[in-house]
């Protein structure tokens, strides 16, 4: 798709919601949206302050930590009375991009950093999305979920991250269908390894995954745009993670878990000592945003 057309598409927006904003690919979005239409109104919800907000007048920084349900009630409402007080009643898009893993086995990572993982990459956008939907719903837009391609089977070493992923493409396509004739749109986008942080949070060392599979974070935004302004129900990122989601998709799940984990374990090798680690909490630190 032209840029021309992403950025008519993106000019229907006039404030876009981000999780997990200050890097990765939620940075790399908010980087993006700001190219395509600079007069759009970003609000990132996350525990830092992305550096690209430095001096602009059309930035909102809410600072939470989604773990906490109740810091997440009082950043939702401050984004509800932004979008109240705003002069523009343009589109809003939500972005639930904030997550986390953690690889090992579930009887050696820490318990409590497991039950955090599903409290930010379900919990919290399931809360999040619940408490600003009727905004959306009465101005219109989109809301693009996150997910990955370990949604796609049963993943060992990566169960708890892999059990979240699955629910959050599940949740996404049941929310499109729940939202169709609404003016709202759901997106559930599955990129595969990028180049992130996420595999240094999750304890395993750069180029544990080779870069045949990998992905930029402005690949994964452009994918996602362009899946947007087609109006799709979700997009797997990059045609190699797409041709290995589609058979994975299709084999029987005790098969897909077994020839998962013969991938997986062989990332044992390419640990790495987390910080959580070092204070008995195992692999796989909390992230930062």
């Amino acid at each position: 798709m032209s840029h021309r057309a992403l950025r008519e598409m993106l000019s229907e927006y006039s404030v876009i919601i981000v999780t997990g904003g200050s890097s990765g690919i939620g940075k790399a979005f908010i980087e993006h949206a700001w190219r395509l239409n600079p007069e759009v109104v970003i609000c990132n919800l996350s525990r830092r302050t992305p550096d690209i907000f430095t001096g602009k007048l059309n930035a909102r920084q809410v600072t939470v930590d989604l773990v906490d349900p109740a810091a997440l009630g009082r950043a939702a409402e401050e984004v509800l009375a932004h979008l109240r007080g705003a002069a523009t009643k343009g589109k809003v898009m939500l972005v639930n991009n904030s997550g986390f893993g953690g690889y090992g086995r579930v009887d050696e990572l820490d318990r409590a950093h497991q039950l955090e993982m599903i409290d930010v990459n379900v919990r919290a956008v399931v809360d999040l999305t619940a408490r600003l939907l009727p905004a959306l719903r009465e101005r219109g837009g989109a809301v693009v979920n996150i997910a990955s391609t370990a949604a796609f089977q049963p993943t060992a070493h990566l169960a708890t991250y892999g059990a979240t992923k699955a629910f959050f493409l599940h949740w996404s396509l049941a929310l499109r269908e729940e939202l169709r004739g609404s003016g709202v749109h759901a997106l559930a986008v599955c990129p595969g390894p990028t180049a992130t942080e996420f595999f240094k949070r999750a304890g395993l060392k750069q180029g544990a995954v080779s870069n045949r599979w990998g992905q930029t974070v402005n690949q994964v935004v452009t994918e996602s745009f362009t899946a947007l302004a087609r109006e799709r129900a979700q997009v797997v990122c990059g045609w190699g993670n797409w041709v290995l989601a589609s058979f994975a998709s299709r084999l029987p799940k005790p098969w897909a878990a077994r020839v998962g984990a013969a991938l997986l374990v062989k990332f044992r090798a390419s640990r790495v000592a987390a910080a959580t680690e070092a204070a008995g909490g195992g692999v796989g630190a909390r992230p930062s945003s």
